[in-house]
């Protein structure tokens, strides 16, 4: 015999089931937005705006974008993490505030990335450039690693700022390779790139829109990527894990949800966001801004978030980096 008990909890069941359907059949029934946690212009921003043309023919309704930059990109990210579960609020985000902040900032923190944000789609990686003066005698990634080795403490690199993938792509080439290059921080890519030229700094790890225009001017020279696999813009240029198997370190762009958004939803995004990822043109667009695109199954992307933050954890702690160096 069935219980009272029983029967209300497979009502209760039946109802939510279809509530999730009825969602999923409606949804979204209004207009969407973005959330960029970076200005208007910036690699972040490019790709949110590449994808709300193809999202709103996809989905049905216009998507916005709304930019609330600030902290880290982090006021964005805690946004959309409390923004509830309707599936009509979305994050454009980078590596730094879904798997690098909450290493730096740990209880200052305001919401939790692995328990308040889900990925759904991964927009492209972003590999760093190593780049030099266009005098320095390095020119492959095994002349880096010996140069820096046979000038241990001397030679310095910059980078857009303190913790960034930037920052961390050169601690993490001094704990493989041994060597002792000294970090110097700046406010931006531009000028990390710019006192290479001026011989200010030795190297820096940067991404290749802030590198590029002085390589055409024959000004700096890329002489490695942090990738794995070589880049398709810059072909010739070798991965650093020639000269030091295993490494690899690179920022990332991906879409997030909250993580309350019913499942319905999440499948309708998780199968709808990777193919407007895929498209070419999309693809094509990507590449221009030096981002790579990676397929990756949904199970895969969640994986790779996570081993991601792992990775840049160990990093942060081997290196002993704080807001304060």
């Amino acid at each position: 015999m069935i219980s009272r008990r029983m029967f209300l909890a497979a009502g209760a069941a039946t109802l939510t089931s279809g509530q999730a359907a009825l969602a999923q059949s409606g949804y979204p029934d209004h207009n969407m937005r973005l959330v960029v946690g970076y200005p208007a212009g910036g690699g972040v921003d490019i790709v949110a705006r590449l994808v709300i043309d193809p999202m709103r023919d996809a989905l049905g309704q216009p998507v916005i974008v709304e930019n609330r930059a600030g902290a880290a990109a982090m006021i964005a990210a805690q946004a959309v993490a409390k923004a509830g579960s309707d599936g009509h609020t979305l994050l454009m985000a980078a590596a730094g505030e879904i798997a690098v902040n909450k290493h730096l900032y740990k209880e200052k923190m305001t919401y939790q990335p692995e328990t308040e944000l889900v990925p759904i789609a991964l927009a492209g990686i972003v590999p760093c450039l190593v780049v030099v003066a266009d005098t320095s005698p390095v020119r492959t990634p095994a002349d880096l690693i010996a140069y820096a080795r046979a000038n241990k403490g001397k030679l310095t690199y910059s980078s857009s700022g303190v913790g960034n993938p930037q920052h961390l792509a050169g601690e993490l080439m001094n704990k493989m390779a041994g060597t002792d290059v000294q970090h110097v921080p700046y406010r931006g890519s531009t000028p990390a790139v710019t006192d290479i030229a001026a011989g200010a700094v030795t190297m820096s790890f940067s991404s290749l829109g802030a590198a590029l225009p002085l390589i055409q001017a024959g000004k700096i020279r890329p002489v490695a990527v942090t990738s794995r696999e070589r880049m398709p813009q810059l072909p010739d240029v070798a991965p650093l894990s020639d000269a030091l198997p295993g490494y690899e370190l690179l920022n990332w762009f991906a879409m997030f949800a909250p993580a309350a958004t019913p499942q319905p939803i999440l499948a309708r995004l998780t199968d709808v966001m990777p193919k407007i990822m895929q498209r070419p043109d999309i693809k094509e667009q990507l590449a221009i801004q030096g981002i790579v695109s990676r397929n990756m199954s949904d199970a895969e992307l969640r994986a790779f978030v996570r081993s991601e933050s792992d990775k840049f954890a160990k990093i942060i702690q081997d290196a002993n980096i704080t807001l304060g160096n």
